[in-house]
């Protein structure tokens, strides 16, 4: 699972954290039962405070999306996305990606275009690190 923290984006850390935790659940990264990387491990590879990882993994237990295990860590909760879960997921996306166009100066139409070469090409997809 690769989390890149963005220094452009305006949505707090623990939800640009949260957020790509959300999305490797969704791609099948991380798979049910799966331990999160420990909060004492992950916080000084993000090079953020241990309480900024806390705050990531409370999100995302509020959504129900993982769960701690006390003395264990914390696992991926077993789900599947609903329609209405997937739409509002590809909504925080789209939203991400016009801010994102609009801040270089890019249209919708070259935001398309990048996307329909992207998806012709099987692009899009980043590999864990």
């Amino acid at each position: 699972m690769a989390i890149e923290l963005l220094p452009g984006d305006r949505r707090p850390l623990f939800l640009q954290i949260a957020d790509a935790v959300r999305a490797a659940i969704a791609r099948g990264e991380l798979a049910h039962g799966h331990p999160l990387p420990t909060v004492r491990a992950l916080a000084p590879q993000l090079g953020v405070h241990p309480n900024t990882i806390l705050q990531a993994y409370r999100e995302l237990a509020a959504q129900g999306a993982v769960e701690s295990r006390r003395g264990s860590g914390t696992f991926v909760r077993p789900r599947l996305l609903g329609e209405g879960e997937r739409r509002v997921l590809a909504d925080e996306v789209a939203e991400r990606a016009l801010h994102d166009a609009h801040a270089h100066a890019l249209t919708l139409d070259d935001l398309t275009a990048a996307l329909a070469r992207l998806a012709a090409h099987g692009g899009g997809r980043r590999q864990s690190v």
